[in-house]
């Protein structure tokens, strides 16, 4: 096995091997594995399916894996968190990429198996992924930099190849046209949760050619809470996150999600966590320094 480390914000790990040993685990990080040369099985939220050569998967925090080695295989791992994005990194779109890759890490791996669609964006992220080891191992001036920029390329590519094939999928499976309506109305939610206007329940009810009473009505039969409730819910694991991975302030983060202010959010915040997200961030520093 090879190691290299970026400060532990960015590890690649290196392994070739004959069988696999570990059990199905999870992480706290972002995951990009590259399998070099091989053949066998991938196992994802208990979804089996075949890999081969140059196949590319993603792996969100809490996603659980393991593989069954068929032929000798080596992978390549691309391990991160979004520290790789740190302000201290000036990454110009570090906001806009986070925003993107939320709508993977909070939403099931719907594409369990290869992400990319297109041969072509595959040879440009393999081609990426040499520029990335390249970077690595000469350590030259702005090899930071020139990997941060690297990897958020490589997700905004492996974002637009999930994207396309879950509509494709959605166009292509006989699905209950009752749960594709509100799957609909929860990825609007999803996509748009930074744009306030978007996500009242006058726009959805118009959009979605329903009355104000109706889909409230019916958002609640499905999902067992209002509009509302989701909505926050939904931004305060935006918040966790954020608290956890980044080090976005808290005015900050406000800002991002729509809040007033930061006192705004704090108060939000403390009704569903029973602390502050300054004290939430503080003991989780603590346990993860012990």
């Amino acid at each position: 096995m090879n190691r290299y480390s970026l400060h532990e914000t960015f590890v690649v790990h290196q392994n070739e091997l004959d069988s696999w040993k570990a059990q199905p685990h999870s992480h706290n990080y972002f995951e990009i594995i590259f399998i070099e040369n091989g053949r066998g099985f991938h196992t994802i939220n208990e979804v089996r399916t075949p890999y081969k050569t140059k196949d590319i998967f993603l792996l969100a925090p809490e996603d659980t894996h393991h593989f069954e080695i068929q032929e000798r295989s080596t992978f390549t791992y691309f391990k991160f968190t979004e520290l790789l994005f740190s302000n201290r990194i000036n990454l110009p779109d570090r906001k806009y990429w986070l925003q993107r890759i939320e709508q993977i890490l909070h939403r099931p791996n719907v594409i369990p198996g290869d992400v990319i669609c297109h041969e072509e964006d595959r040879d440009i992220i393999w081609d990426i992924h040499k520029l990335v080891m390249h970077e690595f191992k000469r350590e030259k001036i702005y090899y930071k930099e020139i990997i941060s920029n690297a990897i958020s390329t490589i997700l905004s590519i492996i974002v637009r190849n999930i994207s396309e094939t879950y509509e494709k999928l959605k166009k292509d499976t006989s699905i209950n046209l009752e749960r594709s309506k509100i799957d609909d109305i929860l990825s609007h939610i999803h996509q748009n949760i930074y744009n306030n206007d978007v996500t009242k329940i006058n726009f959805m009810a118009n959009k979605f050619r329903m009355s104000q009473s109706s889909i409230s009505t019916y958002f609640k039969k499905q999902t067992g809470e209002s509009i509302h409730q989701y909505i926050t819910k939904y931004k305060m694991k935006l918040v966790e996150h954020r608290l956890l991975n980044t080090d976005f302030t808290i005015a900050e983060i406000a800002y991002q999600l729509g809040y007033t202010d930061e006192s705004h959010l704090t108060k939000t915040f403390k009704k569903h966590y029973n602390t502050s997200p300054k004290q939430f961030r503080k003991d989780a520093n603590l346990k993860d320094s012990n």
